[in-house]
């Protein structure tokens, strides 16, 4: 058996194990078990492309390369860490009478489950199982916000299934596009879905065809990614589902969409490469404009939210946007920012919502005007909420600021009129966050207000990376995102 077969086999088995055990009090700790081994098993992955380049497995139905292993050790790292945080969150939700034992079982074989999508969503090398992977992924989504059954959370999976439904059938149609382009060139009608026989031979596809598929694969996974103006699903979900769904939502799920976006442009880039078409750049022109918009709509709304899990989802929103947006503008400078920019979000905005679950069971409630005075009541939730948001702020020496920079200079470079509306998103977002967070920090606590139980490992953890990050990009970390780089923009950057 590969690794590669081992990293999905694993959440496999931890889903059957948590379909039948998933009630009892050990099943957090069967949960952490299973996230660690994945966890473990990509880091052997991780030598193996190290060792020996691009790998297949399973009939070339698996592909790894450096683009999609730092994202499948990104994936099991914050599903572990989380893990560990989901354990004393869900037993507290449990106590509170807000799960029963068959809704416990539920979550816990949806987060297996759930891990299990985003594995094979990211190792898969055929787009047809791709689309299945990511259709998992939404299903086991809907499963996960909707576990309370409370009618709020009900409304919030209903709009999720039925916005992200929509989407994933104009991606489909986008896939079909794509075969239908690329099936009079293949050897066989199997490699027509095949990416890399696509990216070999992409410059002999119709550059039309693939140029009206990508509209459909942009909107559709940009449903996933949360772009303008597909994204309302995502603040819903984000304020009704488990605090511990929220962080690996938006940590690492959308992450899996905008990298399926990625693979599709570099297809597209290759067709219109061959000179034939009035605007190569085509792609990265639309994910430059919705990443944009995208961008200045969320760091506005940030200031209308009322519900604590609501404003950082937006905050999300805005930093996929931005993500986007460097995709879009292409060249070595802007991948690498986005690359680093997407490890960097998917550390701190997962340690950000570990923290906001303990700050709403501190309080009791999600809502901000509730939320008061956490330095004082537990200064370590206090205190990890702040750093967490000064780091997702772009505060320097945290990796974010690094990231942001260097969108900032690609943009310049590139682009230089789209740096003022940069640069004016991310201040009106940084107002936004802090106008919120300073009294729930800093105002007085009131006098019920109790300090709970907290496990704030997995925070500080993610947070010493970033600054890490931010400080120094470690050695081998650099190698690696320069090699997806180049694999991605066609050059290196260092």
């Amino acid at each position: 058996m590969t690794i590669q077969s081992l990293i999905l086999l694993l959440p496999l088995l931890g889903m059957a194990a948590l379909a039948i055990i998933g009630h009892r009090p050990a099943a957090g700790w069967i949960n952490i078990l299973f996230c660690a081994a994945t966890f473990a098993a990509s880091l052997a992955l991780v030598f193996q492309v190290l060792d020996h380049g691009s790998l297949f497995a399973l009939h070339q139905l698996l592909y790894v390369d450096a683009v999609n292993v730092y994202l499948i050790v990104l994936t099991a790292f914050i599903a572990l860490t989380t893990s560990l945080f989901s354990r004393p969150y869900m037993a507290h939700e449990v106590s509170q009478g807000r799960l029963s034992d068959a809704r416990l079982r539920l979550y816990h074989a949806m987060y297996q489950g759930f891990m299990l999508a985003m594995l094979a969503a990211l190792s898969s090398n055929n787009l047809g199982i791709l689309w299945v992977a990511v259709e998992g992924a939404t299903l086991t989504t809907v499963l996960l916000v909707s576990v309370y059954r409370t009618p709020e959370a009900v409304e919030a999976a209903w709009k999720y299934f039925i916005l992200c439904g929509v989407g994933i059938a104009l991606a489909l149609f986008g896939t079909v596009l794509v075969y239908f382009a690329a099936a009079k060139f293949m050897p066989t009608a199997g490699d027509a879905l095949s990416w890399t026989e696509l990216h070999h031979r992409a410059a002999l596809l119709d550059p039309v065809v693939l140029s009206i598929a990508f509209v459909f694969l942009l909107v559709g996974y940009g449903t996933k990614v949360g772009l303008v103006p597909m994204h309302q699903w995502l603040p819903d979900a984000h304020s009704e589902g488990p605090t511990p769904m929220s962080a690996i939502l938006s940590g690492l799920l959308l992450n899996v969409a905008l990298y399926t976006l990625v693979r599709f442009k570099m297809l597209v880039d290759g067709s219109l490469a061959n000179g034939s078409h009035h605007n190569p750049a085509l792609a990265g022109h639309m994910m430059i404009g919705f990443g944009i918009i995208t961008f200045l709509t969320a760091a506005l709304l940030i200031h209308r939210q009322r519900d604590i899990k609501r404003m950082y989802s937006y905050s999300s929103i805005e930093h996929m946007g931005l993500m986007t947006f460097a995709f879009g503008v292409g060249g070595p400078l802007a991948t690498f920012a986005a690359l680093v920019h997407m490890m960097t979000h998917s550390l701190t905005k997962s340690a950000i919502f570990i923290t906001v679950g303990h700050a709403s069971h501190i309080a009791a409630s999600q809502r901000m005007d509730k939320i008061r005075g956490l330095i004082r009541t537990q200064p370590a939730v206090g205190w990890g909420l702040l750093i967490a948001t000064a780091a997702i702020c772009g505060f320097p020496p945290f990796g974010v600021f690094t990231s942001e920079f260097l969108v900032l200079s690609a943009a310049m470079k590139s682009w230089p009129w789209l740096t003022v509306p940069l640069v004016i998103g991310l201040v009106v977002g940084f107002a936004g966050l802090f106008r919120h967070l300073h009294p729930m920090v800093y105002g007085a606590a009131p006098e019920n207000q109790q300090a709970v139980r907290v496990n704030m490992l997995p925070v500080f953890l993610h947070l010493l990376l970033v600054l890490w990050i931010g400080l120094s990009i470690p050695a081998f970390l650099a190698a690696w995102f320069d090699q997806a780089t180049h694999m991605i923009s066609g050059s290196a950057l260092l």
